[in-house]
């Protein structure tokens, strides 16, 4: 019942319904304890409503993850973060990186020896920096939203999970001083989320991650225990 009540909490606390981030796979850390890494995250490819076109993005991440209890961990990331908007008609917009960051949590709903069931919830906010295309100034910030649940079982030092995810993105960008706030495509909000964890040593692994559906990403990371 306190997972219950705790999630549902959390829930109504988010800030509004939430687009696509790495989901960090089923590995939380322990009561009390830590666990850091680095991560590369490559948005290859989000649709756009309309004739928008689709964004693109390259995100660099260290990450923090810390157990409130057994079955429920914060996290959190900081780093940097560009994006590419491809629209189909009309010149590519390229922003080069600027602050990127994100936090989230992930609620264990089962565990035993091999296999997990976990449920999570990711935002990251993209803040590159401003650009000029032709005699305009284009400022944008990008928000990605999403709620996970995953599945993982383990076979050796291999931990492969799969799971499905709801999510949504606002691509918010100004030229000059005209503001627009463009939505992702909303049929395209349902994703599939296949990845593993690979155990290097008892306290550090390598964690692999493919979006599908709603967007075309890739995820690498790489984390630590402690």
């Amino acid at each position: 019942m306190r997972k219950i009540a705790l999630f549902f909490l959390l829930f109504l606390a988010l800030p509004g319904f939430c687009h696509a981030a790495p989901c960090y796979g089923t590995k939380l850390p322990e009561a009390r304890k830590f666990f850091t890494g680095a991560q590369t995250y490559i948005l290859h490819k989000r649709q756009l409503k309309d004739e928008l076109g689709k964004l693109k993005s390259t995100q660099y991440f260290l990450l923090l993850s810390y157990g409130v209890f057994d079955w429920l961990s914060v996290d959190l990331r900081g780093g940097a973060g560009n994006i590419h908007q491809h629209p189909q008609q009309g010149d590519t917009v390229e922003y080069s990186s600027g602050f990127a960051g994100g936090y989230g949590f992930r609620v264990k709903f089962y565990d035993d020896a091999k296999s997990r069931l976990v449920f999570g919830f990711q935002h990251i906010s993209v803040h590159p920096q401003d650009t000029d295309v032709g005699d305009a100034k284009n400022k944008a910030v990008m928000n990605d939203w999403q709620f996970s649940l995953l599945a993982s079982r383990q076979f050796f030092k291999f931990t492969p999970y799969v799971g499905t995810r709801w999510s949504y993105m606002d691509y918010n960008h100004r030229v000059d001083n005209d503001r627009k706030r463009e939505k992702s495509d909303r049929t395209k909000d349902i994703g599939l989320i296949l990845g593993t964890d690979f155990a290097i040593t008892e306290r550090v692994w390598l964690n692999l991650e493919a979006q599908f559906l709603d967007a075309q990403a890739y995820v690498a990371g790489l984390n630590f225990s402690f």
